[in-house]
Parts: structure tokens; C-alpha cells; sequence
């Protein structure tokens, strides 16, 4: 999704069910985030600073999976969806953060986690692949799916004038007790925990580009003092597209706080046209 509007229509492109998890652990400094940036190469957000996340696969909707937490129905009523579509979301937030960074919110009861997901790490590469599908995973290793790890947390839908459009559920996840979220995955050219202020601060700098929606995550999650705080906050889960305007002459696009976003701007045709 870029700051900048790019020439063009494409209204016509329909937006593709896509999952993030903002995945945080306490700090002596707040909360911090896990983020990675991505390779250049990728087709979609290139060189940019995100959270771990991607596209529905349709073996997302697999019926058969073990299951703890809130249902599918749950899921669906937060994000005003049908609970197969919900389930789909879920394993896809679950699914892609395990292939990005290794994580996985799975554990062999419906009140265990993993602690160390090294015995998974063939599995993971076979999940990216899609040669395994999430489902087919966790049955051969006798896993349940840990939804009660996961939050909803927000909403964004990339804006018609894109060629590349998805409807992101974010959610937020603590790292579980024992894991470690890494790099190894085709799609990060480097990876770090930061406190939102620090990750912000960067940004600011022009170290990092982000996107309006991972610069309104950051945003937002830098008012809370720790990561309890954040699972017990409610936001709201409307759905925010933004929509093309033109500011000073040039084309932005507008979001809730985009003012603030845009004076923070760092300076530089570069950044500027690449975001």
C-alpha cells in the first residue's frame, strides 16, 4: 500500500483476503515489535519495513484443524465476516508467521504451546512452498492451532488506485515463552525488535519506509505500557481504505491521522516516491 498515488485506474482489482500479526514482547523499554524488511525483489511493498503477514492460500479454509480459543464464529462477528472466511483469516495469521519468522502460535493441547519450533523447521520450508498446508501440518504433528493467542486489531483495505489490493486483518500476538522469531525466510532482507517509539524514530530519520498502515500500528501501539495492555485493548476494527487526494500539488492519499503522518514525512524524493 503506498503513500504516494501512482498514475493510473484500477478500480477494477478486487482485494485479496490477506492476514498480519503484530507479534510483541515486554522489554526493560515497553513493548517491542518484531519487523522485517522486505527483499527488494518482492512484487508487493518492496523495501519495506512490516510486520510478518501475506495473502490467504485457499487451504486456509481447511475444515479439519485442531482448534483452541475463540471459533470461527467469534472471529467472524470482529471482523464482520462468515466464520469460514474468519477460519481462513485465522490459519492465515497463524500459517504466514510461522514461514516468516518461525513462530508458530500451536502447541499439542489446547493450553500448551510450543517452546521450540527447531524439530519444525522442514515443515516450515515445505509450508512456504505450499507443498504442506497448514492443516495437513498440524495434524501429522499433532498440533492445535492457539487462537486464544491472537487479537484483532484492525482493518485496512489497500486503496482502489493500486494494481495490488488486499484486505488485512491485523492482528497481535505475544511471543510465545521459548520461541524466537528469526529471519529465515526468502522474503526479509533483515529483521529486529523495536520499541514502536524506536521503530518510528527510524522512520523518521529515513532508516526505515513504512506504510500507512504499519506507521498507524506503530502509532497506536506506542501508547501502551506492555504487552498485557495491549491484549486486553479493544480497538476498533472498522475498515479503513484510504482515499486519493492531493496535497500542496502533489497526490497522497487520506487516513485517519494522515496530517500527522504527513508532516513526519522524511524528507527526500526517494521516500517520498517510494512510498
Amino acid at each position: 500500500m503506498s503513500e504516494t498515488v501512482a498514475d493510473g485506474d484500477s478500480r477494477g482489482a478486487v482485494p485479496k483476503d490477506a492476514s498480519t500479526v503484530i507479534l510483541v514482547r515486554d522489554s526493560a523499554n515497553g513493548p517491542e515489535v518484531f519487523l522485517q524488511r522486505r527483499v527488494q525483489g518482492m512484487a508487493f511493498a518492496a523495501g519495506m519495513t512490516v510486520f510478518p503477514g501475506g495473502g490467504v492460500d485457499p487451504t486456509d479454509a481447511q475444515a479439519e484443524i485442531g482448534w483452541s480459543g475463540p471459533g470461527p464464529a467469534w472471529w467472524g462477528e470482529r471482523f464482520a465476516v462468515a466464520p469460514e472466511r474468519a477460519q481462513a483469516l485465522v490459519c492465515a495469521a497463524v500459517r504466514e508467521t510461522f514461514e516468516e519468522c518461525g513462530v508458530l502460535l500451536a502447541g499439542p493441547t489446547a493450553d500448551i504451546v510450543v517452546s521450540d519450533t527447531a524439530a519444525y523447521r522442514a515443515a516450515r520450508e515445505q509450508l512456504e512452498r505450499r507443498e504442506l498446508s497448514l492443516g495437513e501440518f498440524l495434524a501429522r504433528e499433532r498440533l492445535v492451532l492457539r487462537a486464544d493467542l491472537l487479537r484483532p486489531w484492525a482493518n485496512w483495505i489497500t486503496p482502489l488506485v493500486e494494481p495490488r489490493r488486499y484486505d488485512t486483518r491485523f492482528f497481535v500476538a505475544v511471543l510465545p515463552h521459548g520461541q524466537r522469531a528469526d529471519g529465515a525466510t526468502s522474503e526479509a532482507h533483515e529483521v529486529a525488535w523495536r520499541t514502536p517509539a524506536q521503530a518510528l524514530d527510524r522512520w523518521r530519520a529515513g532508516l526505515d519506509v513504512l506504510l500507512p498502515p504499519t506507521w498507524s500500528q506503530l502509532t497506536a501501539l506506542g501508547e501502551f505500557a506492555s504487552t498485557a495492555a495491549i491484549l486486553a485493548a479493544a480497538p476498533p476494527l472498522d475498515p479503513i481504505q484510504p482515499d486519493p487526494i492531493v496535497v500542496d500539488g502533489a497526490k497522497r492519499l487520506q487516513f485517519p491521522n494522515y496530517t500527522r503522518y504527513l508532516a513526519e514525512l522524511p524528507d527526500g524524493s526517494r521516500l517520498r516516491g517510494s512510498q
